[in-house]
């Protein structure tokens, strides 16, 4: 029997996972860590390990992995910044992904989040429980009419814009790679990097986090912004240089942020820290502000989207154990 070592696993996953493993029978070991150095040893015997987003894949893990007798890395994500694939490829081990596990589910957290920024929904509702039904301070604005940028316009991306045209909004757009077609039927432009951070009220990004993408939102980007214009990242949390936000937020240079991702998250998402202390001073600056919502990296989070993730992450095993395409295989470029 083929066996898999899970890690980083959460309540949600295991229950997913194992519903789907009916159809498949594999055995799957479900470890509540991540992998990492000091746990890659955790993965003998197996032949496969199935990791997330926050989960270590770098050089050294695939090393271990390889001496394990690992064959395939089963991400149950779309991204896959945290896997060292010229070290994969070096070991001869395949690496796979869930490209499109539900785009939906991404867009629309992305939209609950601007929504309930832009209408200050965390802070009425808290009001409200101690029954506090004063509106002062809680003024929104209108999202019709105003410019929307897509920065990024993949299958989520395209998901989202088709949310923001359906509020009223303009949609401007940003692609390496556009979809010209996509764009003119749907009514949205393309525009360049400078003008999409210029004209955009709202800047929702839903892109991969590459070499070209880092610190995309950075100091200089964000002084074009307009100082109204809020910044909505569902896609990965390096996207942005946190301090720069800081310093942006602390100057009034731009009107909020919501953010479900953050690029030091690995610390602290996933797991209760309302006991702890935070020694990460840039995250602890950026929950004092009032115009910030922060979610934990839960923008998959729909039965759906765990369905979908379940079932295309063990076809994807499956494929590979009976020698076919590996439609879904991650290579280096």
């Amino acid at each position: 029997m083929s066996k898999i070592a899970f890690f980083d696993t959460r309540s949600y996953d295991k229950e997913a996972f194992t519903k789907e493993n009916e159809k498949f029978g594999y055995e799957i070991d479900f470890f509540d860590f991540k992998l990492n150095e000091k746990t890659a040893l955790t993965a003998k015997g197996f032949d496969a390990v199935c990791v997330f987003v926050n989960d270590v894949v770098n050089a050294d893990v695939i090393s271990i992995l390889k001496n394990c007798g690992i064959k395939i890395i089963l991400l149950r994500c779309a991204g896959f910044n945290n896997v060292d694939l010229a070290a994969a490829e070096k070991a001869g081990i395949e690496v796979v992904r869930v490209p499109a596990y539900s785009p939906h589910a991404v867009a629309e957290h992305g939209a609950a989040l601007l929504l309930s920024l832009t209408r200050h929904i965390p802070q009425a509702y808290l009001r409200t429980k101690t029954v506090n039904f004063n509106i002062e301070g809680l003024t929104g604005r209108d999202l019709f009419g105003l410019t929307a940028g897509v920065f990024g316009t993949g299958k989520i991306g395209q998901c989202m814009a088709d949310i923001l045209k359906g509020f009223g909004m303009k949609v401007i757009c940003y692609d390496p790679f556009p979809n010209e077609k996509w764009a003119k039927e749907k009514g949205f432009s393309y525009v360049d990097i400078d003008t999409i951070f210029k004209e955009s009220d709202v800047l929702s990004f839903h892109c991969p986090l590459t070499d070209e993408t880092y610190h995309i939102v950075n100091h200089d980007n964000m002084k074009k912004m307009k100082s109204d214009a809020v910044i909505i990242n569902t896609g990965r949390g390096a996207l942005i240089d946190t301090k720069a936000l800081v310093h942006a937020l602390k100057h009034k240079h731009i009107g909020g942020a919501a953010l479900d991702v953050y690029e030091e998250e690995s610390a602290f998402f996933f797991k209760d820290c309302s006991a702890e202390i935070i020694a990460d001073d840039v995250l602890a600056r950026l929950l004092t502000f009032p115009n910030v919502l922060i979610t934990g990296h839960q923008a998959f989070l729909t039965t759906t989207a765990l369905s979908n993730i379940a079932e295309v992450t063990l076809n994807n095993f499956s494929s590979f154990l009976s020698g076919k395409e590996l439609v879904n295989k991650v290579q280096k470029k």
